[in-house]
């Protein structure tokens, strides 16, 4: 048998998984699920499903059994929360007026969505293009890159998640994804991440290992002189936030020696962040940044590249050329979604909720031995769980009984690395519900602890 990969999520063969389903899934939905799995082809991240899905509306989604789940996960599609009834509406609306826009023909409502991205974005990121997916918008920036500097290459990050498609797992980091698949894209250079916890040049002072990364980034671009992009989510989704002296260095270094800077957004921009683009923590502006997930409104699937009006050299050229690409429903979904965002200020929300979160983590991290760390920006959060704070040794299959357990108390979530409990709720949560959660997590927390000794 292969062995697991532990990345991007929880993989679907675990006998915490079984043990929950035997407890939890009725004759209807074992059946459900049962047809499922005849149908689809199995994956270790989707099917076999771990359960059935009836309903979703704001922070919840609803199983076939009827039972409700906070929903800390999902997809990170979710900002305006599920159902978001002024997303739906616009959807209805633009399914009466104009349901498709075929290809050479534009339409009021894309075209809105352009210049109101534009509006958004800081610097000189001025121009657009749209597509189905966040995948298929990397591999849009990909292609722009090429064009636009005459070379190849590129450097990204293992252990980063950039999509599923063979250009995208190229770039990408996980073995999940990559290993044993033959040859991928050539000229494709990794570097390490960022991550003070797990430092892989054994950086001896806690908070240096940001400038070691950045520098390892550096001496790479100056040894491969032709590099075409760095492309990077700005922060990872286990999730790390490094300095902004890390991405300000590696700005410089990116300018020096000709090389693109492409910022990977896809799950955490529009608010998440406490702003409203993620990079904007950061106090630098990439050449590219694609954003996707939430920008449908957790309704309709639509990604965007915003790369700066300087890149706009491939008119005679085909970079997407999507079937979807202007869908007037789609950008009817993201108008929306931007406007409930702005009007409720989530960002603001985002950083408020967050940084109140993160302060009764760090309070749990001082009740629990499992904890070895916790970590989050805005509402994009993460508790790792370690069997041995000196060691940090990953705490994975602690991490999984807290996950399950925390499924049968109403609280989903997606593990990352196998042992991270990554906390991503949709941006219009309550503190009481915040509260809620948390305390769900303690308590599951405590059960498992009690259970080790």
């Amino acid at each position: 048998m292969a062995k697991l990969q532990r990345s991007e999520g929880d993989i679907n063969i675990s006998k915490y998984r079984d043990a929950w389903q035997k407890v939890n899934i009725d004759a209807d939905s074992r059946a459900l699920l049962d047809e499922d799995e005849r149908y689809f082809l199995r994956q270790s991240l989707s099917t076999p499903c771990l359960n059935a899905m009836q309903g979703c509306e704001g922070i919840y989604i609803e199983d076939f059994q009827g039972r409700r789940y906070m929903d800390f996960h999902g997809n990170n599609v979710h900002q305006v929360g599920f159902g978001n009834p002024q997303v739906l509406a616009a959807v209805k609306k633009q399914l009466d007026e104009l349901p498709f826009c075929t290809r050479r023909y534009t339409n009021r409502v894309a075209v809105d969505l352009a210049r109101k991205l534009v509006e958004m974005a800081p610097g000189e990121l001025d121009k657009v293009l749209f597509c189905p997916g966040g995948a298929e918008a990397i591999g849009i920036a990909l292609k722009l890159a090429r064009m636009a500097t005459g070379r190849h290459k590129t450097i990204s990050m293992w252990d980063a998640f950039h999509g599923a498609g063979l250009d995208t797992i190229s770039i990408g980091g996980e073995a999940i994804f990559r290993q044993d698949i033959g040859p991928l894209l050539p000229g494709t250079e990794h570097a390490p991440p960022p991550d003070e916890y797990r430092c892989v040049f054994g950086c001896s002072d806690r908070g240096g290992c940001d400038m070691t990364c950045a520098g390892y980034v550096e001496y790479m671009l100056e040894k491969e002189g032709d590099v075409a992009a760095v492309i990077a989510e700005p922060i990872r989704s286990t999730p790390y936030i490094p300095k902004p002296d890390y991405w300000q260095r590696i700005r410089a270094a990116c300018d020096r020696h000709g090389a693109l800077l492409i910022f990977d957004e896809i799950p955490h921009a529009l608010g998440r962040t406490g702003r409203m683009f993620t990079f904007e923590n950061f106090g630098i502006v990439p050449d590219m940044v694609v954003i996707g997930k939430g920008l449908g409104g957790g309704v309709f699937p639509l990604a965007a590249l915003i790369a700066k009006g300087s890149l706009d050299v491939a008119a005679e050229r085909a970079l997407g050329h999507y079937t979807h690409e202007k869908s007037p429903v789609g950008c009817a979904a993201a108008l929306a979604t931007i406007d409930f965002i702005e009007k409720h200020d989530l960002g603001q929300h985002a950083r408020e909720l967050g940084a109140y979160a993160l302060e009764r983590m760090k309070k749990m991290m001082a009740s629990h031995s499992l904890i070895g760390d916790v970590r989050g920006i805005g509402l994009f959060l993460g508790i790792e769980l370690v069997r041995d704070r000196s060691t940090r040794e990953r705490a994975i299959q602690e991490a999984e009984a807290v996950m399950y357990g925390a499924l049968s108390r109403g609280l989903s979530f997606k593990l990352t690395m196998g042992n991270i409990l990554t906390l991503t709720p949709p941006l219009i949560i309550t503190r009481e519900e915040m509260d809620r959660a948390l305390d769900i997590i303690d308590a599951c927390l405590f059960e498992v602890e009690t259970q080790r000794r």
